[in-house]
């Protein structure tokens, strides 16, 4: 299989992929929806919370981060998470602007 070629889609393409990736695992879906209740950041209760060892645990961190979805800060030697909320409602725009113009009516 050849690499993507990244340059035939749009920015929305690519925006909605991203989005896609992120939910397209039900690890990371947990740890979105573990985040999304607590009231401040996070740290290492993710691992506890969630059942999945610390490097897993970190792996889907990386494509949530990536996303955009989470802001970190580092709090000694411990990054701390917390939800991008500005960014999940530009996701859930792109989402609502995507389904919509997608809709086709029936075809069989």
């Amino acid at each position: 299989m050849g690499a993507s070629k990244l340059s035939i889609h749009t920015e929305h393409q690519q925006q909605i992929a991203e989005i896609a990736k992120v939910l397209a695992h039900p690890a990371r879906v947990a740890i979105l929806e573990y985040i999304a209740k607590q009231k401040n950041c996070i740290c290492g209760d993710i691992v506890d919370e969630i059942g999945l060892s610390q490097p897993t645990i970190s792996q889907h961190l990386q494509v949530i981060r990536n996303a955009g979805l989470l802001k970190g800060t580092f709090e000694g030697k411990r990054l701390c998470y917390c939800l991008d909320h500005d960014r999940f409602q530009e996701f859930q725009q792109l989402l609502n602007d995507y389904f919509h113009q997608t809709v086709v009516s029936d075809c069989c």
